[in-house]
């Protein structure tokens, strides 16, 4: 019997490559994506895939169930300053936000989604387990080493991401020359590279990590091609990442691009401890 699991599927080119992964490994993909959010190329990844309105709950129980769907996976991002006007909540979602109170934290919603279907007998699960390969490993990948006044951006940079982190604010900031510049907030990361590279003369220092208590299910840190040259066009020079906590698309050429314009790529310790070793190249 043909292995079967459920896909719910956000922007980016995760949802594809995840679905891709499953089929080879002999797994039938059922996906629920959203309007205007969803990559439209998954549809040719997948067995059968539903396009829903953010807050379609219900109806993306019912898809699941008429497949047989009994585990799923939440992988790609929602473009939230975006999302807002394609928002069409049903009795079943308004149902879930009420019982949350005033909690609106990104985990907290995503959570008490997750406990919805699997109370409807659909188990999440991490969005990472047909593709630990994309997990970043430790080391400095690029050429070029941090030069050492950023050194001391990158330490700073690492602790005030953890704190927006436990804040459930986001998981990426910005800093030059011993200051925070750009907090990543609803806009996204790419927006705040673009944001601290507007109030940095160039040098600046990106640092996108894990919230402490993170949740492998959804919301993993992801980063790819379009981060470096992002990075490029904003004037940031390194790029710092969280090792085997952090997703890598396109790493070749992630590689390749940040050698090209002499910028930096490193993945540290989940404490941060080893910062100034990776940094220093040892």
């Amino acid at each position: 019997m043909t292995k079967r699991i459920g896909l719910i599927a956000g922007s980016g080119v995760f949802p594809v490559l995840f679905a891709r992964k499953a089929a080879a490994k002999g797994f039938a993909v059922f996906a629920a994506g959203y309007h205007n959010e969803t990559d439209p190329a998954l549809a040719d990844s997948v067995t059968a895939i539903e396009i829903n309105y953010i807050g379609q709950v219900k109806r993306l129980i019912r898809f699941f169930k008429k497949h047989n769907i009994t585990e799923a996976v939440m992988i790609g991002a929602i473009q939230k300053p975006g999302a807002i006007m394609d928002i069409r909540p049903d009795m079943k979602a308004i149902s879930m936000i009420t019982n949350m109170r005033s909690c609106t934290h990104d985990d907290r919603i995503l959570r008490v989604f997750a406990r919805t279907l699997e109370d409807e007998g659909i188990r999440i699960r991490p969005s990472t387990f047909l593709l630990p390969e994309l997990l970043a490993q430790k080391g400095c990948w690029t050429k070029r080493k941090p030069a050492r006044s950023e050194r001391g951006d990158i330490a700073l940079g690492w602790k005030m991401a953890k704190e927006i982190g436990r804040l459930d604010i986001g998981q990426c900031v910005v800093v030059c020359n011993g200051s925070v510049i750009a907090v990543e907030a609803i806009d996204g990361t790419d927006s705040t590279i673009r944001r601290g590279g507007g109030l940095c003369s160039g040098n600046a220092v990106v640092v996108k990590v894990c919230k402490p208590i993170q949740d492998f299910r959804f919301d993993v840190p992801a980063v790819g091609a379009q981060t470096i040259r992002t990075m490029y066009d904003s004037g940031a020079t390194v790029l710092v990442i969280e090792a085997g906590r952090s997703l890598v698309f396109d790493k070749a050429e992630m590689i390749a691009l940040a050698d090209q314009w002499k910028m930096t790529i490193m993945a540290i310790n989940s404490n941060g401890t080893d910062s100034t070793e990776a940094a220093a190249g040892d």
